[in-house]
């Protein structure tokens, strides 16, 4: 049998948590729903673990669970919840994403597009 690898992940949200436009617990049962295991969407059985802790949420998953699944996850939440003009998934470690705000054009930029 192979060795179950446990990985963890973490999407900090501390910024637009912080801005109260960014619901956390909201996302976390967003992710509890979501996340497929076998499958099979809301049944996290023992693979999956989310835990929440102030402004960041962590899932602690059993392989196969790539990262890039939960930056799926996460952007689809954002589109759901109309943020996806005004947040991005930005990976700021091997297994951690943050959001963060895109940044908004200044007026001193010369070149316009």
């Amino acid at each position: 049998a192979a060795k179950k690898v446990a990985k963890s992940f973490t999407v900090d949200c501390s910024g637009p948590a912080e801005d109260e436009i960014f619901d956390v617990a909201g996302f976390e049962k967003f992710l509890h729903d979501k996340i497929k295991v076998n499958g099979k969407a809301g049944a996290l059985g023992d693979a999956v673990k989310i835990s929440r802790d102030k402004s960041s949420v962590t899932v602690n998953a059993e392989a196969p669970f790539s990262k890039r699944y939960l930056k799926y996850l996460t952007r689809k939440f954002l589109k759901k919840n109309e943020l996806r003009d005004w947040l991005h998934v930005i990976a700021d470690s091997p297994n951690s994403y943050e959001l963060r705000y895109f940044e908004i054009q200044g007026d001193d930029e010369g070149d316009d597009e």
